[in-house]
């Protein structure tokens, strides 16, 4: 008589070779050259409407026609004019490229949410969260979820090493007035600790400001207005990537 635990074990082992590798946020970053992150977002706070016209689907195969590394969606509806159909919808037009939602988490059930709608990767805003930080991310790994940690200064950097922060980004735009500077990047880069994915958010508009980032040690920067207004955002991503 045949052991049928073993037929079907056997028989699994052959569909589990079959299965896609999982996709990591993390390690698209580390590739050789600077990886840009490719933000789709309609409108700001600060700049107003940037682009009415979008469509995430169509816009995200375009980044990643590029080569972008990973796509950033901006779901929060009042202020940035996005929403989860955005995801949803990049998602389901980049299969094997890593989609990070950007929004103002604050509570565990957007976490939960944000799992379920399919994303690989979740933004922590540190100002936002402070000492709660630790917690949120231990349920966006509990949930599967890889975590972009963001800060804008010293503190908050050694709050997301606590946190146990594996990619940190640092915000060139002071959340509370809005103003860019490049230097803020620039002046922490040299306090990462050893081993972490570092990521340049915001004010990157042009090769010279991404070539700034990449002297400055950044594995990675995040665009978004500079695409979205973009006549063709797959050459910008292309001039981007290839500075030294």
């Amino acid at each position: 008589m045949s052991n049928y635990l073993t037929e079907i074990l056997k028989n699994k082992q052959q569909e589990v070779l079959n299965l896609p590798a999982p996709i990591r946020f993390k390690h698209a970053l580390q590739k050789n050259g600077l990886s840009v992150i490719a933000e789709i977002k309609r409108k700001s706070p600060s700049k107003g409407m940037l682009n009415s016209s979008i469509d995430p689907a169509l816009l995200a195969k375009q980044y990643v026609a590029g080569g972008a590394a990973a796509i950033s969606v901006l779901t929060d509806e009042k202020h940035f004019g996005g929403s989860l159909h955005d995801l949803k919808a990049v998602i389901g037009a980049c299969p094997g490229i890593p989609v990070l939602r950007k929004d103002f988490i604050i509570d565990p059930k957007q976490l939960y949410e944000t799992a379920r709608a399919g994303a690989h990767a979740v933004l922590l805003i540190a100002a936002a969260l402070n000492d709660r930080l630790p917690e949120f991310v231990r349920i966006a790994k509990n949930y599967g979820l890889e975590t972009l940690v963001e800060v804008h200064d010293i503190h908050e950097l050694n709050l997301a090493h606590v946190a146990g922060a594996q990619i940190i980004g640092v915000n060139n735009r002071n959340l509370s007035t809005f103003n860019v500077s490049l230097e803020t990047a620039i002046k922490l880069s040299s306090h990462y600790s050893k081993g972490i994915v570092k990521v340049a958010e915001s004010g990157i508009l042009n090769a010279r400001h991404a070539s700034q980032m990449r002297k400055a040690g950044y594995d990675a920067i995040l665009v978004g207005e500079a695409l979205v207004k973009a006549h063709d955002p797959r050459v910008l991503i292309e001039e981007l990537r290839n500075v030294h």
